[in-house]
């Protein structure tokens, strides 16, 4: 096994073996997320393909300070282009639907964002508000909205009812609402 900084050196050193090695240490995850946005198998392979290609013509000249959180983010922005170029609810991808629709009216829509600048800000805003809540807290927030966890696993991983994590949930969205009026961002 490999740590992330040598699997960074090989992409920079253009060494094709580290694909294979990355496959091998981050690919179940990110097949994980990419089937639990597309609910296909298929296309979930084809998300973590995308996602090898993605990271090799992107190391160099990007050096990701978290090789997992940049190989994830990768592999949920395929998937969710995939997603939304299919436009039909497919089996599983009810759950990611869902997890969109609860969080859609804090995130302002593609058409809205005028500017990098402003994604960034979002980003930076949303980054900062999530360093103060508490950990379990971020937990539940990051595996809904992140991971695309349905409620059922969320509650059984924390071990709490869903009626509990759906309450969390709601009061975690509206906090992150009024953080983003705060901030002028909504």
């Amino acid at each position: 096994m490999y740590d992330d900084e040598h699997i960074i050196e090989l992409l920079n050193n253009r060494d094709e073996s580290v694909l294979q090695v990355i496959k091998e240490q981050y690919g179940a995850l990110c097949y994980q997320i990419a089937y639990r946005m597309t609910g296909n198998h298929q296309e979930s392979e084809e998300c973590v393909n995308d996602m090898l290609l993605d990271v090799w013509n992107s190391v160099p000249p990007n050096c990701p300070n978290h090789l997992p959180a940049y190989l994830t983010s990768l592999v949920r922005r395929t998937a969710i282009n995939k997603y939304e170029k299919a436009h039909r609810l497919k089996r599983g991808g009810v759950q990611f639907t869902t997890a969109l629709d609860e969080i859609s009216e804090m995130i302002p829509a593609k058409e809205q964002v005028e500017s990098e600048i402003e994604q960034r800000e979002l980003t930076s805003a949303l980054t900062e508000w999530l360093q103060i809540l508490p950990p379990g807290s971020k937990r539940i927030f990051l595996q809904r909205y992140y991971m695309s966890d349905s409620v059922k696993a969320i509650a059984q991983k924390h071990d709490l009812s869903e009626g509990t994590v759906k309450m969390k949930l709601m009061r975690l969205r509206q906090q992150l609402k009024e953080y983003l009026v705060k901030e002028g961002l909504l």
